[in-house]
Order: C-alpha cells, then sequence, then structure tokens
C-alpha cells in the first residue's frame, strides 16, 4: 500500500534510539525526509547516516534537550531553514520512579517540560509552519499509563495523562487548518531501556533477563509478549498518511490488550 508520504518532512524527536528511532526508519522508507532530534550527538548521528545509506532520504539533525525552551527553539529554527514540516511526532520521554511522598518539586517539573511544555512550544513554533503548507499531521506518544497507572511511577503518569489532553485540545483547535492531531498509548514495547532495567534487576539472581521480560508480559499483556518498536513505529507512519484521514483527535491503545478498561 502507498501511504503517499514521499517527499514530505518529518520531525521526530527522540529519534537516536528506541520508538523513535523506528518511527523515523518506518517513515524514511515512505520516502519521508526527517529532522531527526535527540541529545547524544553521536548516537543521533550514527542513526542519521544508517537511516539515509538505507533508505536515500535526506536527514537533518538537531542535538537538543527538548525539555528547555532553547532545546524546543533550535528544532523550530531548523525546521524553517528546511521550508517547513508536514509532520511532528512528539516521542522524547522517560519513565520516572518515585513516590509521591518523596519527589522533590524539581522532578515534577522536569518531567511536565520533558512530556508537556515541549509538545506546546513545539506546536507553537510547527503549526504555523504547516498551515502555511495547507496542513500536517502531529502524533504524541504517550503511555497505556495515561490511563492505567503504574504504581511506581506516579510523575510519568500523570504527565503522559496531561500529554494526552494536550493531544485532544489541539486536536480540536488546529483540524480546520487541515491539521490531524491524535495520541498513541503503547503498551510493553521492547525498548533498550526496558532491557537495560531487566538486566540490572536480575544481575544478582543469575542474569536471567529475558524470563524477567517474560513474567513482566505475562502478567500485563494478554497476548503475553512484548512488542518490537517496528510494529509499533507501523501504527505512527499509518497515522502520519492520508490513509487515516478522517482520525482526528484521538487516544489510540496499541498494548496487546494490557488496558484493562473499555
Amino acid at each position: 500500500m502507498d501511504l503517499e508520504l514521499r517527499g514530505k518532512t518529518a520531525i521526530i524527536t527522540g529519534a537516536s534510539i528506541g520508538i523513535g528511532a523506528a518511527v523515523a526508519a518506518g517513515l524514511a522508507a515512505e520516502g519521508c525526509n526527517l529532522l531527526l532530534v535527540a541529545r547524544k550527538v553521536e548516537r543521533l548521528e550514527a542513526e542519521a547516516k544508517r537511516i539515509e545509506g538505507e533508505y536515500g532520504t535526506k536527514v537533518s539533525i538537531v542535538c537538543a534537550d527538548v525539555g528547555t525552551p532553547a532545546g524546543t527553539d533550535a528544532i523550530i529554527a531548523q525546521a524553517e531553514s528546511l521550508g517547513g514540516v508536514d509532520i511532528l511526532i512528539n516521542n522524547a520521554g522517560a519513565g520516572s520512579n518515585e513516590t509521591i511522598m518523596e519527589a522533590p518539586d524539581e522532578k515534577w517539573q522536569m518531567y511536565w517540560d520533558l512530556h508537556v511544555m515541549a509538545a506546546v512550544r513545539l506546536a507553537r513554533g510547527i503549526v504555523p509552519m504547516m498551515k502555511k503548507r495547507g496542513g500536517g499531521v502531529v502524533l504524541h506518544n504517550a503511555s497505556i499509563c495515561a490511563a492505567q497507572p503504574l504504581w511506581y511511577e506516579p510523575i510519568y503518569n500523570v504527565t503522559k495523562a496531561a500529554l494526552m489532553m494536550f493531544s485532544k485540545t489541539l486536536a480540536t483547535e488546529v483540524v480546520r487548518d487541515n491539521i490531524r492531531v491524535n495520541c498513541i498509548n503503547p503498551g510493553l514495547i521492547l525498548t533498550p531501556d526496558w532491557i537495560k532495567t531487566a538486566k540490572e534487576l536480575t544481575a544478582d539472581k543469575g542474569g536471567d533477563w529475558q524470563a524477567y521480560l517474560q513474567s513482566v508480559a505475562d502478567e500485563h499483556a494478554p497476548i503475553g509478549r512484548f512488542a518490537t518498536p517496528e510494529e509499533l513505529a507501523n501504527f505512527f507512519v499509518f497515522l502520519c498518511s492520508d490513509k487515516a484521514s478522517y482520525s482526528v483527535g484521538s487516544a489510540y491503545f496499541v498494548d496487546g490488550g494490557m488496558l484493562k478498561t473499555l
């Protein structure tokens, strides 16, 4: 199926590894040019080189912390230098680990800036470019935790829920400009962070990190496994295309049946 994305330009934040890298590759495979954003320049440069070599698309990079105004300003400036963009994927994020009683204000603020204000600031800068180009797509990578929280990361739960609501309200504001905004809430995705955590937790118990991850999947996902980043990326790429032209302001759970409510 031709998704008719060839020649479009997409921004992906958190693009050097995991879900962001998979989404970038998926869009490049459809002929999109890319503006990749991440904090670690070496990893970012390597990913850009790999995608250019494999798919032949144009890839620009911005090494920036999207959780800061300076970081989002740098992304917006680079997008302007490219003549604007058609797709914005707010993917950058990180899990937390705390209790409400012990987490300081500074940690709440850091995650608020990373998960919510980054999306707000980029919308303010990128949406006007999309209007000039006749429309566009904005996707937010939130989490199943936005609706079904995990007890050990309340800050992550709260800020991802806020991101989901921001996505909904932005969708209402810009839909008449032919800009479609949606939110994707993944369940268990086998990212490098999950593997790192599993290895750390099993280091003094024999090191069987694969068995640990399987136990997590057995507990939470009726499908009985983690998804690959590429499986999730396929959904992102579809929502970027006009094949999803009537998808506006929705939150999609890609979770192997993990969500327990309707």
